[in-house]
């Protein structure tokens, strides 16, 4: 006996009763067999249902030769009446995600002439596979078509056409369908056989928002948002934007001007940062002309930073320059051997001796010791 499915005789009912036909122990819970349902069981992209049925939890849904199993954290009576609750939360925005991959694909399939041939409804986003190349200002293009389909707030027509009306139907489908077809029809959007659970007007979906559209296999992945979803996500995205204009002192919209006018800013501090440094290096290494081997402490900077200043003093002194920089026991360092010379054996043993750790060759090296200062210098006076 099949379970009836109530979810097809009305997709906005969040609460009903019925007779346990059955409940058997599982792996992940209690498999419960009703005589209806309105729970959807996963299938065709979208995720199953959540709720209760009594005072146990409906943590899956899945369906078997027209049977519905609900895996539940715990048993309920066989024969017991009991009253199911849909989470109507998750329900409603899965009707909306799914409603609106309709839209957009059915509009996208009909101007590119080509097929969604993946689906995935996910706990933060929606993602279609199209066999196409769809570029990003087209993929924009099809969801301002798609919100004015919304805009427009059509009735959603669901029919079961028999063989003979179903061979004059121009639907969308990824396979070969046999027995009765259920189609969806989103007037002035799209006509497609599914077995989900949709929104009864598109003026339901609320809001389609286009996050991404990359190339995946022959075609393109594209990743989209819609309803409650879409409207958070648009909230977040300005509070931050406000905020960033706040720290910015310009009004939200202006973020990005003011950003790049920042990192034309950065990029010429950089480049007077680096000519300076260049100088102070320099100055260092006079002061260490013709020393031989040099130890040098100096306040943390980049490992680029101190590579460039144990070259530059062991070119003047003549020797080994050992440049340590950083401070309370954590140290960036640069071994740099003037004649290029071989100390793979002097690092071996910084390493072990400093709790260090990098290598190099041909008289350099570079890595990072956690060790004191008094602990560096005893190292290098034996």
């Amino acid at each position: 006996m099949e379970t009836e499915k109530l979810y097809y005789v009305d997709q906005f009912i969040q609460e009903f009763p019925a007779t346990v036909l059955s409940c058997e122990a599982g792996k992940n819970g209690y498999q419960v067999v009703l005589d209806c349902t309105a729970f959807y069981p996963e299938g065709g992209g979208q995720p199953a249902d959540h709720g209760t049925l009594g005072s146990v939890h409906v943590t899956d849904v899945h369906e078997k030769d027209g049977v519905i199993f609900h895996t539940c954290d715990g048993p309920v009576e066989i024969g017991q009446m009991v009253n199911g609750r849909i989470d109507w939360a998750r329900r409603f925005d899965h009707m909306q995600q799914h409603s609106g991959e309709h839209i957009i694909s059915g509009i996208l399939c009909a101007d590119y002439h080509c097929d969604n041939v993946g689906f995935h409804l996910g706990a933060e986003t929606v993602t279609i596979d199209y066999n196409a190349d769809i570029s990003w200002e087209q993929a924009l293009d099809a969801e301002r078509k798609a919100n004015e389909v919304i805009w427009a707030d059509q009735e959603v027509e669901i029919a079961y056409p028999d063989s003979e009306e179903l061979a004059f139907i121009d639907y969308r489908s990824k396979k070969e369908l046999t027995g009765q077809v259920r189609i969806v029809t989103f007037p002035e959007a799209d006509c497609c056989a599914c077995c989900g659970t949709h929104v009864a007007r598109a003026g339901q979906v609320g809001l389609i928002k286009v996050l991404s559209c990359q190339k995946f296999r022959e075609g393109v992945r594209l990743e989209i948002i819609c309803g409650k979803r879409a409207l958070d996500y648009l909230g977040r995205t300005y509070d931050q934007a406000k905020a960033i204009g706040q720290q910015l002192s310009v009004k939200p919209q202006d973020t990005l001007a003011a950003v790049e006018r920042l990192e034309a800013e950065l990029s010429a501090a950089k480049v007077r940062m680096a000519h300076l440094e260049e100088t102070a290096f320099e100055a260092i290494a006079r002061e260490n002309e013709g020393r031989g081997d040099v130890l040098l402490f100096q306040p943390a900077m980049k490992g680029d930073s101190v590579r460039k200043l144990a070259d530059a003093v062991a070119k003047r002194a003549g020797g080994l320059a050992a440049v340590f920089a950083g401070e309370d026991g954590q140290y960036a360092y640069a071994l740099v051997q003037a004649d290029g010379q071989d100390i793979s054996p002097l690092v071996k043993d910084l390493n072990k001796a400093l709790n260090g750790r990098g290598g190099g060759r041909n008289g350099f090296a570079q890595g990072s010791v956690q060790a004191e200062e008094t602990v560096i210098r005893e190292f290098f006076s034996k």
